[in-house]
């Protein structure tokens, strides 16, 4: 995603954990339904089905995928591990061990929650980002702000 327009705080949080995620969050982006779980227990063993579910949390929170998927903070592990029945969530560890894995889950995820990657949404996104400044005075920084940094940061990502 282009960052001209953020501060270096900023760019430098965007699609990170910079904290651990709040209870709050963890119940809204990393709670598991039936659709979800469905999708899920399709993965053989623990380590896939966390792997797999920490992915779809991490999307959900942050907007995009990470480039270690296994980069979250314990609180999300933890918090997915006891939905899961995981009882040792160190099993995590093997979920890195086929790169191609990691990819399908992401591809899979993308697909079946109509996640698209950026440049096919640049457009989208701008004109969004055109029409919301104009109408509530806010610029791009400060949509940025209300968006993204109030998620997975805490809110204060981009204060200072």
């Amino acid at each position: 995603m282009p960052v001209e327009f953020l501060t270096d705080v900023q760019a430098a949080a965007y699609s990170r954990f910079t904290q651990p995620p709040s209870l709050a969050e963890l119940e809204r982006f990393f709670f598991l339904d039936d659709t979800d779980m469905a999708l899920v227990n399709k993965r053989r063993g623990d380590y896939n089905r966390l792997g797999f579910s920490l992915q779809l949390g991490t999307a959900r929170l942050l907007g995009s995928f990470l480039a270690d998927p296994l980069d979250v903070p314990t609180e999300a592990v933890d918090f997915l591990a006891e939905q899961l029945g995981v009882a040792d969530p160190s099993c995590l560890k093997a979920y890195g061990e086929r790169e191609k894995t990691r990819l399908e889950h992401q591809w899979e995820i993308a697909r079946e929650f109509g996640y698209r990657d950026f440049p096919a949404v640049e457009a989208e996104l701008v004109r969004w980002v055109d029409d919301r400044a104009w109408n509530t005075g806010d610029g791009p920084k400060a949509l940025f702000e209300g968006r993204w940094c109030g998620f997975g940061n805490g809110g204060s990502c981009c204060q200072g």
